[in-house]
């Protein structure tokens, strides 16, 4: 499976310009692609105002990702602001090309910057299958609670989308790694670039890491990285080295 990651700075609070940006991306493409990943909060930058977001932006964004992932023959990825009723949440959407998607709402809200007092957090885990390989879905700050991304149900693809500063960034680079170790898995960590109002910047960081923590892609500049993963990279490492075997059962009390 062939897989871009957009790694880019952010429009602020402006959904419009950014999905304009994006299409910009998608165009640049080599059209081999199966599944394009966005940032976490792509079409606002990670802003803790959703009120100022209008409500029907998210339906916009829906519908543009779909029209997206059927013009270009691939699934799309990446996290918005959603409001239903009077909730909101940080959202990640899976589109795939015949315009169904699923989604996964953060469970872990970043209680430093306040996320958890404006986006109601999520309570369900949530993979996804996509052609040979299925995903887990997780967003940002749910990379630092491993017990939350464990992989108790052989998924293959850990996928991560992010606004992660670069003041915290090793943790980023460290975590990414460690995930996939220990979970014997692909691990996919999209970030973005520049800066915001808030005063925090973004330096990327964006990578992809195979079974045993080998690094496949990174980058810290605005551009797009492609892979390739491979399936029987994955049933060779976890063949070969059977630790999932003696990974520890558990259920999670949500």
């Amino acid at each position: 499976m062939e897989i871009a990651l957009i790694q880019t700075s952010l429009q602020w609070e402006n959904p419009e310009a950014n999905r304009i940006h994006f299409q910009k991306c998608f165009d640049s493409l080599k059209g081999s692609e199966d599944l394009i990943v966005l940032p976490e909060m792509f079409t606002t930058g990670f802003t803790m105002r959703p009120e100022k977001i209008p409500s029907q932006e998210a339906g916009l964004t829906l519908e543009w990702m779909r029209e997206c992932a059927s013009r270009h023959n691939a699934a799309l990825a990446g996290s918005l602001v959603f409001k239903e009723g009077t909730q909101y949440f940080n959202r990640l959407i899976f589109m795939f090309p015949d315009g169904t998607y699923e989604y996964y709402d953060k469970r872990h809200t970043f209680t430093l910057a306040g996320e958890d007092k404006v986006y109601n957090r999520g309570t369900e885990r949530k993979t996804v299958r996509y052609g040979d390989f299925t995903f887990c879905m997780q967003i940002c700050y749910d990379l630092r609670f491993p017990v939350w991304s464990r992989n108790t149900d052989d998924y293959d693809v850990l996928l991560y989308v992010a606004n992660w500063p670069d003041t915290r960034i090793a943790a980023w680079d460290t975590l990414l790694r460690a995930r996939a170790i220990e979970n014997m898995s692909y691990v996919l960590g999209v970030n973005r670039i520049g800066d915001d109002p808030n005063g925090l910047a973004y330096n990327g960081h964006s990578g992809v890491y195979d079974p045993l923590g080998n690094r496949l892609a990174f980058s810290e500049n605005d551009e797009i990285l492609t892979v390739r993963l491979e399936k029987g990279v994955l049933t060779d490492a976890r063949e070969s080295l059977k630790f999932l075997q003696d990974r520890d059962t558990f259920n999670l009390e949500l």
